[in-house]
């Protein structure tokens, strides 16, 4: 049996300004990434740097389709793994994402990967949640401590 991600959360902001945040790299300098070579579009590779991590990541946009879909691939342990993240407008003005990441093996590695990259996407959610709603960036200073 394969191993996969699956996280979602609510977030109190119309389905655009959600989509937005998570495309354009202005926006997720303030709660994911530290920069991004470009926005995300589909069929563009970027490359991503997180602060609390050195090095580069290397991401490859698959399928976009505007307020409803982003899906992305980058590697780990070697293996390129897909991730999507579904957008589900509610009747409130509120927005459900959820994130899918797949798939891993189901041995050590693959089970360190589903500990680690649950633990990333809900920080990414709840990180999302806090600068659409409240402003705030959760990220800036959090992860210091693993220097």
């Amino acid at each position: 049996m394969k191993l996969h991600i699956k996280v979602g959360i609510q977030i109190q902001k119309p389905v655009d300004e959600i989509f937005n945040a998570i495309i354009d790299p202005t926006h997720m300098s303030q709660y994911f990434i530290a920069k991004s070579s470009g926005r995300m579009e589909e069929g563009k590779s970027l490359i991503w740097n997180f602060p609390e991590f050195d090095g580069d990541a290397p991401v490859r946009v698959g399928k976009i389709t505007k307020n409803e879909l982003i899906t992305f691939y980058w590697e780990i342990n070697e293996i390129e793994v897909e991730v999507v993240i579904q957008l589900e407008p509610r009747a409130d003005g509120s927005t459900v994402v959820r994130i899918t990441e797949k798939e891993m093996d189901n041995d050590e590695a693959g089970i360190n990967w589903l500990k680690g990259n649950t633990e990333g996407w809900s920080n990414f959610l709840a990180c999302l949640k806090a600068y659409l709603e409240y402003g705030i960036n959760l990220r800036r200073g959090a992860f210091g401590f693993r220097f």
